[in-house]
């Protein structure tokens, strides 16, 4: 027994010098000395095939004023909130509110759109907006009114409805 226990302080010795030196790699230290130690991948890293992606959270911007974008069809009501030079901060529609059928064309289903888009844009602190509205469906002036009541200060109301000059050629005359 006595030879057993030199031989492992003699182990723990020779150990401890190359630790001294620093000729062996924390892994290979680990390995030496049968210590288990569990290292954190870096960003970016492969860990078993699989890439390890950091989440870092993104500080949201401060946007005051923006604009309202509504698009009301006879099938749907789709709006969204830009900031002022155009990118996307939210956007909602009837159809993603849960609405099917004829039902995403009503009032109610506008109102319920807004105030789903306004818990998607709250963190972004938008105030005031400048609505531009198309579209001749049942959710326009609803959706409107839901903007204001919904602590939006809507600044202007503009109706970008596209309108034929003319338009297309109507269809031959019928015959009976």
């Amino acid at each position: 027994m006595a030879q057993n226990r030199g031989s492992a302080i003699s182990a723990e010795t020779e150990i401890g010098t190359i630790f001294n030196e620093g000729n062996m790699t924390d892994q290979q230290t680990n390995k030496a000395t049968g210590a288990a130690t569990q290292t954190v991948p870096e960003k970016g890293a492969k860990v078993e095939g699989k890439i390890v992606k950091a989440k870092v959270k993104k500080a949201v911007r401060q946007v005051p004023r923006g604009s309202a974008y509504i698009q009301a069809t006879y099938n749907n009501t789709i709006i969204t909130i830009t900031d002022p030079n155009g990118a996307v901060l939210g956007w909602s529609s009837a159809g993603t509110t849960g609405f099917k059928g004829p039902k995403k064309a009503t009032p109610y289903a506008a109102s319920m759109v807004v105030k789903d888009l306004m818990n998607k844009t709250i963190d972004y602190g938008v105030k005031e907006v400048n609505v531009f509205v198309k579209g001749i469906g049942g959710g326009r002036e609803s959706a409107i009114r839901a903007l204001h009541s919904n602590g939006l200060n809507v600044l202007s109301i503009t109706d970008t409805t596209p309108i034929p000059h003319n338009g297309c050629r109507p269809p031959k005359r019928r015959r009976v």
